[in-house]
């Protein structure tokens, strides 16, 4: 049976896989919530969620780099990436062996299908469905309007969330507005964060690990912004994750 991914590629697949390699963290998490644990022969060493879980998998390498001779050890019958989070090159190496189902997510729109076709490729159709009506009724509502803000990703340099990624859409429909409009992730300096005048700032918990030390810095040197660390599972994570997203949202920043 023929399955398309996100990128419009076709994939033969007979049967419902059993044999899975995940290379994304927060779909590595939607899998075992559809209840696909035993499944899922392999994970990266990024795949946190749910505790535990990759003391008993194996572990495939990282989300960018890949040690192809465990993967062939596997043998897996399918391998689940995404466009933006894994290498084009290790990909494609991936392809040339084996079935890859690529996602590519900017919208909350394209995480639904995904969590859809997943369901479809993986027969656990019934539970991605449950996922994705439940999802659109949390979306289906923005939360109110809260100010202008700048998202942080990285630091030294620092680099921010900026228009065409997931993280924008998660900003807007939590009630900010996103002052960064280059796309992707810009690297900007301090002085071009202070042309911004953020009312808030947020410093995401990943990929680098914003503690309260830089909490602290950015508030000293930005006084009249409000700094806040957040937990950047809820604003890039577009997997079952976002289950929890819209409470968080409420109970960080309000309705």
């Amino acid at each position: 049976m023929y399955h398309t991914d996100q990128l419009n590629r076709k994939l033969f697949i007979l049967s419902p896989p059993q044999r899975i390699i995940s290379l994304v963290p927060s779909q590595t998490e939607l899998l075992i919530d559809l209840g696909l644990e035993e499944r899922l022969v392999g994970v990266t060493k990024f795949c946190i969620h749910p505790a535990g879980l990759r003391k008993t998998k194996t572990i495939i390498g990282g989300t960018k780099n890949y040690r192809m001779e465990v993967v062939d050890l596997l043998k897996p019958d399918l391998v689940i990436g995404n466009k933006e989070e894994n290498e084009k090159e290790g990909i494609e190496q991936l392809m040339s062996k084996y079935p890859v189902w690529m996602s590519d997510i900017t919208s909350v729109r394209d995480s639904l299908e995904m969590i859809q076709k997943l369901g479809e490729l993986l027969n656990v159709k019934e539970k991605s469905s449950e996922f994705v009506e439940q999802l659109r009724r949390d979306f289906e509502t923005p939360l109110t309007r809260k100010g202008t803000c700048v998202y942080l990703i990285w630091n030294d340099p620092i680099m921010v969330a900026g228009k065409d990624t997931f993280i924008d859409e998660m900003l807007t429909f939590s009630g900010f507005e996103n002052l960064v409009k280059d796309k992707r992730y810009p690297v900007v300096t301090k002085a071009e964060l202070e042309k911004l005048h953020p009312e808030y700032i947020m410093l995401s918990s990943e990929p680098f690990p914003f503690k309260q030390k830089h909490l602290e810095y950015f508030q000293n040197n930005f006084p009249k912004s409000k700094v806040s660390l957040v937990d950047g599972e809820f604003f890039s994570w577009y997997g079952s994750r976002l289950l929890g997203a819209r409470n968080y949202f409420t109970e960080t920043f309000g309705e």
